[in-house]
């Protein structure tokens, strides 16, 4: 039998009457479609759950599928051959099953993109408007391929876009659909805990967007250390009104509620809906009664009527920052945005008390840590380059930007606490009122000198009058014997961090707010509360003191008496033994002697100084051998190998190669490496190595003493014997 016999033909009427009848068709296949799913709402016939779904709109017959054709052309149908249902018939002609599956699923089954067992489809229907492109006199419409959007009405050419399209709806929470019910918005909430406090999250909470609520788990620490900070100016005095300027989820506020209790009135502010919304409902998780304004504080207290007994209050504002800080005055002020807090500075400063505290935030450390030098320079005023004390270069960055918003409102600053770790830069200032003040604070802002070469690096001198040769003031020569320009200049920066030890740190303030992590079961902040003292008083963990509860006295700080403890009832923690009281009192007058002296600006990584081809010394026995050299040393937070020392660079980098060891070891001793300055003086010493009894025997050329070591195997001791 002749193939053209089995083709069907259709007259003309006919062709007119399905062409007619096409868009009511339409709609009926969509509400067959929808009737094999779950969904009670009509969706695109391009989303579908499995490639089978997608087949069996082709098996509809030829009167009740409506398939997109031109009226110009004619349709000619053969018995058995389908039409693509997501393609026009003339992008597509129809054909037999096995052609059609192949087609289905090469063509749009593997392009598609997946949502909740959904599978979103390419689309070549004529159901996304583009505009015609006009060639001479001729006009053509290009159909393009395009996803139908299964969450909302938009139709995306391109499938990253499209997988983008989705995951900004995820981020923001709108995973109900109009083609879809989705579950109740509760229900898709986590709550999570943090210091006896609940707080309910969006499941995007590590991702924000603009419109949600951000929760940082990485920034537990910034949070213990404000709300210790916090919980020593409550015990200076009380009631203290505190203000949380981007409350987000307001975690910070409600644990200063709850852990404070009325010796603190909590205003969480937030200008986003949502995030208001969000800290409300918080609230009410934790038995916490919200104060709001007109309307909103009835239906407040009528949720809070249902429930239990509230153990609090807190104030709970939507508007801007910077129009909350006019506004109002407060005790206490927590500014942290997204990324640089300088836009709101000038607000904070304005209508806050004296004595009290602001405590900033800044997370723009890709300009802070100098890996966008054009925005520092944009968001802060400061030339910065990428050195070895970064950090502190950031901290030092944010405390002059502070410094200088506190002068335009005629206050000035002393820094408490300036820290820098990996996600954040947080500065915490106490205020002081007044145009000395302030006039002191703005002249502790100067310019930095750093050297390319050995990252040698000092504070200009003070004065206006311009330096001749700038490479002076450098304690280095590299400019001497290095090709063209070896310096660079940084800054502003803060100088001696206006403070009265000279330090990014006030030892006192400190000391306080690790009795009140004590106090409060903060176990995680303790060890970064220890090092920062150990940093301000440039000690070593070894001579470190832990003050007894018991006993306290009266000290003055910034004009205020603050109630310390005894410093006479030390406890010195030296491998679990107490010191004898001669040894508490000669430490005591060290301490008050080191604390007179300037404290040393910026650190040293002894990494970046090693040798190469030489084993360095342990870090702590590095401390002891600056200690024993006369240096002021401590460890730093800003870098785990970082040394904070009074010492310069060529001393510094002296005493790491006195002390270093090669990595080769044949037939040379274990010990310190003589410096070039003593080989060239003849005072070197020679070492020989008995295989035998591992004893050694160290011979000075000079004097001709031999001393004789020996090495006792049980014990690791080493006892020396002398002889002439």
């Amino acid at each position: 039998m002749d193939g053209s016999k089995l083709d069907v033909e259709v007259s003309e009427p006919e062709i007119k009457d399905k062409v007619v009848q096409q868009e009511p068709l339409r709609e009926s296949d969509n509400s067959i479609l929808d009737a094999t799913s779950d969904s009670p709402r009509e969706k695109h016939i391009s989303i579908q759950r499995q490639l089978a779904d997608l087949e069996k709109l082709a098996d509809l017959s030829e009167g009740e599928f409506a398939s997109t054709v031109s009226p110009n052309t004619d349709l000619q149908v053969g018995a058995g051959k389908k039409p693509c249902p997501l393609c026009p018939e003339e992008k597509f002609k129809a054909c037999y099953s096995h052609k059609l599956h192949r087609h289905l699923q090469n063509l749009h089954w593997k392009v598609s993109v997946e949502f909740e067992g959904y599978r979103m489809c390419i689309c070549h229907l004529p159901c996304r408007p583009v505009k015609p492109n006009l060639i001479g006199d001729q006009t053509s419409m290009k159909m393009g391929a395009h996803y139908h959007c299964i969450i909302c009405s938009a139709t995306i050419t391109r499938r990253t876009d499209m997988i983008g399209h989705i995951k900004r709806h995820v981020n923001k929470g709108e995973t109900e659909s109009r083609y879809i019910a989705a579950p109740a918005p509760k229900s898709s909430l986590e709550v999570l805990k943090e210091a006896d406090t609940d707080v309910q999250v969006l499941p995007n909470y590590s991702t924000p967007q603009k419109t949600d609520s951000y929760f940082n788990p990485k920034m537990k620490l910034n949070r213990q250390l404000i709300f210790c900070a916090l919980a020593v100016l409550a015990e200076e005095r009380n009631p203290l009104e505190c203000l949380d300027a981007f409350g987000a989820t307001g975690i910070m506020g409600l644990q200063w509620a709850k852990h404070l209790g009325n010796s603190v009135k909590v205003t969480i502010n937030d200008c986003n809906e949502n995030s208001v919304t969000m800290i409300q409902e918080n609230c009410h998780l934790n038995k916490m009664k919200v104060v709001m304004t007109s309307k909103e504080e009835d239906d407040c207290d009528e949720a809070m009527e249902e429930g239990e007994e509230n153990i609090g209050t807190i104030e709970v504002t939507k508007m801007d920052a910077n129009v909350i800080m006019h506004l109002r005055s407060f005790d206490f002020i927590h500014l942290d945005p997204f990324g640089t807090s300088v836009n709101y500075l000038d607000s904070a400063f304005r209508n806050v008390r004296n004595l009290g505290i602001v405590s900033v935030t800044s997370t723009d450390i890709s300009s802070l840590y100098a890996k966008a030098q054009h925005v520092a320079l944009r968001h802060y005023g400061c030339n910065i380059v990428r050195t070895e004390y970064y950090k502190e270069l950031a901290a030092r960055i944010v405390v002059a930007s502070v410094a200088r918003a506190a002068a335009r409102c005629n206050k000035g600053i002393e820094v408490l606490l300036a820290v820098a770790l990996e996600h954040f830069v947080l500065v915490v200032v106490r205020v002081l009122r007044g145009p000395s003040p302030a006039d002191d604070s703005a002249k502790k802002i100067r310019y930095l000198i750093h050297c390319q070469w050995c990252e040698e690096r000092i504070f200009q001198k003070e004065g206006n009058m311009v330096e001749e040769n700038p490479y002076r003031q450098l304690p280095c020569d590299c400019h001497g014997s290095m090709p063209g320009k070896t310096a660079v200049e940084l800054g502003p920066l803060c100088f001696v961090a206006l403070s009265r030890s000279g330090s990014l740190f006030n030892t006192g303030f400190l000391r306080r707010m690790l009795f009140e992590a004590v106090q409060h079961g903060l176990d995680e902040i303790q060890p970064l509360l220890k090092t920062l003292i150990c940093e301000a008083e440039c000690t070593t963990l070894k001579q470190f003191s832990i003050h007894g509860p018991t006993s306290q006295n009266k000290q003055e700080e910034c004009g205020v008496f603050i109630k310390t403890p005894d410093t006479s009832t030390d406890y010195f923690v030296v491998h679990g033994k107490r010191k004898s009281n001669e040894m508490i009192r000669n430490a005591t007058k060290r301490q008050k002697a080191e604390s007179n002296a300037e404290h040393p600006a910026f650190y040293y990584n002894i990494h970046r100084h090693s040798i190469k081809g030489m084993n360095m010394p342990k870090l702590n026995k590095f401390l002891q051998y600056l200690s024993q050299a006369g240096y002021r040393v401590s460890r730093t937070h800003f870098d785990p190998m970082g040394v904070r020392t009074n010492a310069p660079l060529a001393q510094f980098k002296s005493i790491l190669v006195k002390y270093s060891t090669p990595t080769y070891t044949g037939g040379q001793a274990e010990g310190p490496v003589q410096s070039t300055e003593d080989a060239q003086s003849g005072d070197y010493v020679q070492a020989s190595v008995d295989d035998k009894s591992g004893n050694t025997e160290v011979t000075d050329d000079k004097s001709g003493a031999s001393t004789l070591l020996t090495k006792d195997d049980n014990s690791n001791d080493i006892t020396a014997a002398e002889s002439n």
